[in-house]
């Protein structure tokens, strides 16, 4: 009996509302206290081609994907060929019986289960449209039956979804009692795979990182979005305009505190959110790949120009428009080094629907610390799927950091005292010996910290030149605010999977040998006395399926170090990690090593140093495959 241990594949139709009732299931298992891990493959079409919806139960807490699949829902002819493959040894097709199998559809090693979903709706509803919808809550009632599920819970779940139509709980309810019904009275077979109440979850909550991001945007304090809808970015600004809906309105006029502009294109969104920016507003824009291309002429200006910019990448396949609704982590370079020339601008990595919120929050402090366009890299899977994650947390003491922003009475104080200024502003002189400059709002000062340029190359006082040697001191002067910048942005998370105690107090060994249980959310810090010659370095969505391949490393007596990055440009603890260890797997999900160019670019390191472990097919990275590329690497 295997008990929270399964990988369910649901196989259906796009179009079909199949989605809200696969994910019924997944937050069914939520509520019963056992950690899950939806993914839901989509076409790019509105509806008619297969769609997959897989969700992970494991009660260790394992919140990556695994190979294989224990059970399928194979509700799509189109696909069933395939999806009957994909079953592993032992487990189970169920398949609607309505319509005998094929032939060729004999394996004897998984269990077939047969239910004749659409004999059952037909003869309990006369319209068409609502016997599509609901054939998919007959099978969640199979289900509830098979896995031995509270019923109450789904009961629960369908009264909250659908509590203001009372009619449709009533329907959803039948519709659910029709596969209950139906497997009590038919099926006798032992069925291995079950559900148990648990209480692992504490209190996790179950969210989209395209959610956290549009939350974090409003904590963040800003006030203006601008945007071209692109898959799949759009709902972070959906999930701002909800948010903004209810927090960003005057409640005394009742008049909105906020602006939101879909642009004609991605070139004019991200113009937008520079103007107000420089303004003093904070804004922001979100896009794919296809739109950080073409905002690159803006970001070079960002940089140049030194305007805080926040920009949310929620990466997708490539090259050109690619797979739109399957992810990566292809923009790194893209990203990095958007614009042309010497251009670099900082990349946050987040993890987590927590991370997404905390790091959105971050990037607008960042932009305006560094006075240049800062990227939180997040992803399609982190971006659009539903991940446990630890509840977004609030300080309310916490005060905006607006960067080096001259007020009024400093202005005056420059030209009466002189100061630093030496008695006048100058809108690039590096006073502090950081790189930063300290720049004004427009509507400062009646007279003061106003400045006019004819163009992005100037000198310090921003007066047009074209002066090489003037040319050359603004560049280094941007490098010093580089290296500025690596202590400034979120640095890494490191981890051990060997036998050892670790900095922060936990003890990141379980039993068996050197096994570790490393959550998304902890920072273990390994132990440098113990000499260990390989290392690993992973980022963003990658985290889970690669600290549970380390375990499973660890319980073949492999010890490793590896360090998470959450951030680029890469600091003085990145550059230790690297140098500590002879060989170092770098894991990312893309096609040309892009994170491995980052460091081999920035860093010096030796190619031969760097091993990659890489996913391509634009399904999120399993721990198998992790596994197996670092197993061979060391052999």
């Amino acid at each position: 009996m295997r008990i929270n241990d399964f990988v369910i594949r649901f196989a259906n139709v796009n179009g079909t509302g199949s989605a809200s009732a696969n994910a019924l299931f997944t937050k069914a298992v939520f509520r019963m206290g056992v950690p899950v891990t939806p993914k839901n493959i989509f076409p790019s079409n509105i509806q008619g081609l297969p769609t997959w919806y897989e969700v992970r139960v494991s009660e260790k807490g394992h919140l990556g994907r695994r190979e294989g699949v224990d059970l399928m829902i194979a509700i799509n002819p189109q696909s069933m060929k395939k999806d009957y493959a994909d079953v592993r040894e032992g487990g189970y097709f169920l398949y609607d019986s309505s319509k005998p199998l094929p032939p060729s559809y004999e394996r004897t090693d998984i269990t077939h289960i047969g239910i004749p979903l659409m004999n059952l709706v037909n003869g309990a509803y006369a319209d068409s449209r609502q016997r599509m919808l609901f054939k998919n809550i007959v099978y969640i009632g199979a289900l509830a039956v098979l896995f031995g599920m509270d019923f109450k819970v789904l009961e629960g779940l369908i009264e909250d979804q659908f509590k203001k139509k009372e009619h449709l709980v009533k329907m959803n309810y039948q519709a659910l009692q029709l596969g209950i019904n139906w497997v009590r009275e038919n099926f006798e077979e032992p069925f291995d795979l079950k559900l148990e109440t648990r209480d692992l979850l504490g209190d996790k909550i179950l969210y989209s990182g395209n959610s956290a991001c549009g939350l974090g945007a409003i904590y963040a304090g800003a006030t203006v979005a601008a945007w071209y809808p692109i898959t799949p970015s759009t709902s972070v600004v959906d999930a701002f305009a909800k948010y903004a809906a209810k927090y960003r309105v005057d409640a005394e006029t009742g008049k909105n505190n906020y602006a939101i502009v879909q642009a004609e294109d991605e070139l004019a969104a991200i113009g937008m959110v520079m103007g107000a920016s420089w303004n003093g507003a904070r804004a922001f824009t979100a896009t794919s790949g296809p739109g950080v291309s073409l905002m690159n002429e803006f970001l070079g200006l960002g940089y140049f120009a030194e305007v805080p910019t926040v920009l949310i990448d929620v990466q997708r396949t490539g090259p050109s428009t690619g797979m739109p609704t399957r992810t990566q982590q292809s923009d790194i370079l893209l990203a990095a080094y958007a614009s042309h020339g010497d251009t670099k601008h900082p990349l946050l990595f987040p993890a987590s629907p927590k991370e997404c919120f905390e790091m959105t929050v971050d990037a607008f402090d960042l932009t305006e610390r560094l006075q240049t366009p800062v990227i939180v890299m997040t992803d399609l899977d982190l971006g659009m799927n539903d991940h446990v994650t630890e509840p977004l947390v609030w300080d309310d003491s916490r005060v905006f950091d607006r960067g080096k922003v001259l007020s009024g009475d400093d202005l005056e104080n420059i030209y009466n005292n002189g100061s630093a200024f030496k008695g006048k502003y100058g809108r690039y002189l590096d006073v502090d010996d950081d790189g930063i400059p300290y720049r004004t709002i427009a509507g400062t000062h009646e007279t003061k910290g106003a400045f006019v340029t004819r163009g992005s190359s100037r000198d310090e006082y921003a007066v047009y030149t074209e002066d090489g040697e003037v040319y050359r001191r603004n560049m280094d002067r941007l490098m010093r605010k580089w290296d500025t910048a690596k202590e400034m942005v979120p640095q890494p998370e490191f981890y051990r999977n060997a036998d050892t105690p670790v900095r922060n107090g936990r003890n990141a060994a379980t039993k068996g040998k050197g096994k570790a249980s490393l959550s998304d959310e902890a920072s273990l810090i390994a132990d440098k006395s113990v000499r260990v010659p390989s290392g690993v370095i992973f980022f963003g969505t990658s985290t889970y399926a690669a600290v549970e391949a380390m375990e499973l490393l660890a319980d073949e007596g492999i010890e490793l170090n590896a360090m998470r990055a959450r951030a680029f440009p890469f600091g003085k603890s990145f550059r230790d990690f690297v140098d500590e260890h002879e060989r170092i797997f770098v894991i990312e999900q893309n096609r040309d090593a892009q994170f491995r160019s980052l460091m081999m670019i920035e860093l010096g390191v030796d190619a031969s140093k760097l091993i990659s472990v890489l996913n391509y097919d634009g399904m999120p990275i399993t721990a198998d495959n992790i596994y197996r590329q670092i197993r061979g690497g060391l052999s």
